[in-house]
């Protein structure tokens, strides 16, 4: 097989699963299913294991889920490719890898625990269009080489090869560029197509939360220091942090939505959706941390939530004694190990539905969603949530745990410097030094800055709305050319320093001093 053929040959085998991966997220939105690719993300998540994930949440961030699904069809793309060659070389074995694909999707899509009765076909579809395409259109990328080919006459001219092939290769270029066509608009039909997607945000958008029985205090005047560059007290929805395993966010229908809470109870309750917003509603503001965070990282936001007490509800159930956790699912399988008395004291642990005054973002677990003061997000911030198991450490593990984390997460005492950046050129004379620190449900007393391994100065803290949200902070600083190195420190209100000693996010949230390098002209 010459050079140009096998190219060919390759461009065949992508063209062909294009067409497939696009036939069968198309037949995903009909089935309300999810497609090849989320299927297979979705499973490469749940089976990876908790350094890969940490990794990856380390290096993109916020970006992980769109690295993965880059990173698969980057993948996809070079072994489509690869069958494409197969198929050319040994007739048939690149339809029947293509059908393997298919399977492999099946296999994943059945993994998933929203999977419905229709949850294979996607991947059926895709599996079976490309097997059926990347023969022929390898077929038209021209003959291998071992077909003969006809002499000449030395009597007549010949006629150059390129002119010969332009009529097959106009014929390959044209059947190949029109699967891919046909293959991205039925990826992107599909995507405009989830009819489950739709449904839900039209619910949430014409959804009116009730008024809450219980009002937020009023925040402090003076908490938000509105300086340039400083995180804002409140983070906006669109700007909240985002770090959960769903590759494709759960569509799920309010009117259909139920919360089980059963276990080591009494009773089983069960609450519907009307119910819950039926309920004397609470507003209050807390702050929600990553365990992935590390020090002087942006995997935190602050918001109001309007809610439920999730301690109400146990109390209607009736917790056994010998009780300790509270094992919650999402719909889409996730699992948290909550402490039990971490949900049944007065603190704020709420069934949120509405998020700075507007109902829940899909991504940030509409229609409901756990929100638990004090707590890193992987014990406690379920989204999406639709049971809670009363139970015990020692008979039940969260998703997280299995991963190797710690079964419990209580937030540690942290700090960071927003401003200057790291990094930053900053003009020479009088500045300001300013960032955050929290230590949720047990507030913040006091920040230290300390600039080039100098004297530790007490920065001024803003006033705090409560001992569940961050502090903003900040100090003067008349900053000299050259140089520098500027480190914070936190006091908590029981009087914890934090710590000096370095300790990366795995197994219970990451420790040390932030610090910024900065240049001053």
């Amino acid at each position: 097989m010459n050079g140009s053929i096998r190219w060919r040959a390759a461009l065949a085998g992508i063209a062909a699963v294009v067409l497939g991966v696009g036939a069968g997220e198309l037949v995903a939105a009909f089935a309300a299913a999810a497609g090849p690719v989320t299927a297979i993300g979705g499973a490469l998540i749940d089976l990876a294991p908790g350094w890969a994930k940490e990794t990856a949440i380390a290096l993109f961030g916020r970006s992980d889920k769109a690295a993965l699904i880059t990173g698969i069809l980057v993948v996809l793309v070079a072994v489509a490719a690869g069958l494409g060659i197969l198929e050319r070389r040994y007739r048939r074995m690149g339809a029947l890898l293509c059908a393997a694909l298919g399977i492999v999707g099946m296999v994943a899509a059945t993994t998933r625990a929203d999977a419905g009765a229709l949850a294979l076909l996607p991947s059926a579809v895709a599996g079976a269009a490309a097997a059926l395409t990347i023969g022929p259109l390898v077929t038209l990328a021209g003959p291998t080489s071992t077909t003969p080919t006809r002499t000449t006459p030395t009597s007549i001219t010949p006629v150059s090869d390129d002119r010969v092939a332009d009529p097959g290769r106009r014929r390959f270029f044209a059947w190949t560029g029109a699967a891919v066509l046909i293959g991205a608009a039925a990826a992107l039909g599909g995507t405009l197509l989830q009819g489950g997607a739709r449904a839900a945000e039209a619910v949430r958008r014409s959804l009116h939360l009730p008024v809450p029985a219980r009002t937020a205090p009023p925040i402090p005047a003076g908490a938000d220091l509105r300086i340039t560059g400083l995180a804002p007290l409140i983070t906006p929805n669109d700007r909240f942090y985002r770090i959960d395993t769903a590759l494709l966010v759960p569509q799920v229908d309010p009117t259909t939505w139920a919360l089980r809470i059963h276990g080591m109870v009494d009773r089983e309750v069960t609450l519907t959706w009307d119910r819950l917003l039926a309920l004397p509603l609470q507003e209050s503001y807390t702050t929600l941390t990553c365990v992935s965070n590390e020090v002087g990282g942006d995997l935190i936001g602050n918001a109001k939530w309007l809610g439920y007490p999730i301690r109400h509800l146990l109390a209607r159930a009736g917790p056994h004694p010998d009780a300790d956790m509270v094992l919650s699912r999402s719909a889409d399988g996730f699992t948290a190990s909550t402490p039990l008395p971490v949900l049944t004291d007065e603190r704020d642990a709420i069934l949120a539905v509405g998020m700075n005054g507007a109902p829940l973002p899909a991504e940030h677990g509409f229609p409901v969603r756990m929100v638990v003061p004090g707590l890193y997000g992987y014990v406690s911030a379920t989204k999406w949530v639709v049971d809670l198991e009363v139970t015990r450490f020692d008979r039940a593990t969260g998703y997280w745990t299995t991963q190797g984390w710690a079964p419990r997460g209580p937030v540690k005492l942290q700090s960071r410097i927003d401003v200057p950046s790291a990094g930053r050129t900053v003009a020479a004379g009088d500045t300001v030094i300013a960032g955050v620190a929290w230590q949720q449900h047990v507030g913040v007393s006091r920040v230290e800055v300390s600039v080039d391994d100098g004297p530790w100065q007490d920065a001024q803290l803003a006033p705090a709305i409560s001992v569940d949200t961050w502090v903003q902070w900040h100090l003067p600083w008349r900053a000299t050319g050259g140089d520098h190195v500027i480190r914070c420190r936190a006091t908590s209100r029981a009087g914890q320093v934090q710590t000096s000693r370095e300790a990366p996010p795995a197994p219970d949230g990451a420790t040390g001093w932030p610090q910024v390098s900065v240049h001053v002209a």
